[in-house]
């Protein structure tokens, strides 16, 4: 079998390029040709030598994820179905803003975590993405959107905030970000990737000692009582150890602010008290908060807070000088918006099925 060129970050590519007896130099060469021109035809990599271009040939490939549908929404905004095998396919999203391009990751096939407002979840879980599969989301983007711009790639920020818990995956998404940092691959600042996580404590300090890249908390409840039943590992790290993993990430952490996300669900999270309630308990904490609005699915029991409601809740920690905004949604008609991304996934945790048994 063939090995996948795209499963290396940066330094796995230079050791499995002296495992062949080739210099360092050559990794590199074929690294930027990979990432940075978005080739996978060694033929095509023209400043290398001819017999290294057979020995490639014959033992190595630049394989990613194969496409399977794309969708392009009203707002500009595009979702691609990306194969994963064996029955599964994972979903990434391309949103277009006047400034920047953001490419939003998948991390595993389905979520472990079933956060209760999150159509991920609710699909149940399969395994995690492969280094070639993470990475290769940004290389099909950058190809396919790159035709469109005359060779000018137009992602400019990538965020892992898509299908999965990328803390749950942490070699490999480590891998991936080294891949996105690394001036011979895609060259992103640390601040223009952003790594979403439902609060992994353990993982949280590993990521700040060996890749600190930006981060962003899901928070999405005041309280322990709230979290446990919105967000369930919350139950493993409760809150107070997760602000305490904050502020140690803040250490090292290119920026110098933490961003919380906090879907917006009506009637549940959305009052000024726990408003209130959020100021005090992230107050030893410098962060900035991105107040979603809730994206219905199928089945789902939450309905989206009021316009009224988050301008009032937005105000309340703007008072306690705590910078609030509201994310605008993008692609909700094609699904593409946050919490939509659903995928296809065969489910290891029959999460799916007793949901399906429980609405009969």
């Amino acid at each position: 079998m063939k090995t996948n060129l795209l499963d290396f970050d940066p330094r796995q590519l230079a050791a499995w390029f002296a495992g062949q007896g080739e210099k360092p130099f050559r990794a590199r060469q074929v690294l930027r040709w990979i990432h940075k021109a978005g080739e996978a035809d060694f033929d095509a990599m023209s400043d290398l030598a001819a017999s290294l271009r057979g020995k490639l040939k014959e033992t190595a490939c630049v394989l990613a994820p194969g496409v399977m549908r794309e969708e392009l929404s009203e707002d500009g905004t595009r979702k691609w179905l990306l194969d994963a095998g064996a029955g599964n396919a994972v979903e990434t999203v391309f949103i277009p803003e006047a400034e920047r391009g953001t490419l939003c990751v998948s991390s595993q096939a389905g979520c472990a975590l079933d956060c209760a407002f999150c159509s991920t979840g609710k699909q149940g879980f399969n395994r995690n993405l492969s280094v070639a599969e993470i990475i290769g989301q940004l290389w099909w983007a950058n190809r396919e959107l790159g035709r469109e711009a005359d060779g000018l790639w137009p992602v400019s920020n990538v965020v892992l905030m898509g299908m999965g818990e990328p803390l749950l995956n942490f070699d490999n998404t480590v891998s991936a970000l080294h891949l996105m940092l690394d001036d011979n691959a895609y060259g992103l600042s640390r601040r223009r990737v952003t790594v979403s996580t439902s609060g992994i404590v353990p993982a949280m300090d590993r990521l700040r000692e060996e890749c600190p890249v930006a981060l962003a908390v899901s928070l999405h409840a005041p309280d322990d009582a709230l979290r446990d039943a919105l967000v369930p590992v919350n139950r493993k790290y409760p809150l107070r150890d997760l602000m305490a993993a904050c502020r140690r990430y803040l250490e090292r952490a290119p920026r110098e602010f933490i961003t919380f996300e906090y879907v917006m669900l009506e009637g549940v999270n959305d009052s000024a008290r726990q408003a209130r309630e959020l100021a005090r308990l992230v107050r030893d904490v410098p962060c900035k908060f991105n107040l979603i609005p809730f994206n219905p699915f199928p089945q789902s029991p939450y309905r989206r807070s009021g316009s009224d409601a988050v301008q009032r809740f937005r105000d309340v920690l703007r008072g306690a000088d705590i910078v609030a905004t509201t994310r605008r949604t993008r692609g909700g008609d094609i699904a593409a918006a946050c919490g939509q991304l659903a995928g296809q996934v065969r489910d290891k945790t029959g999460r799916a099925h007793r949901l399906q048994e429980i609405r009969a």
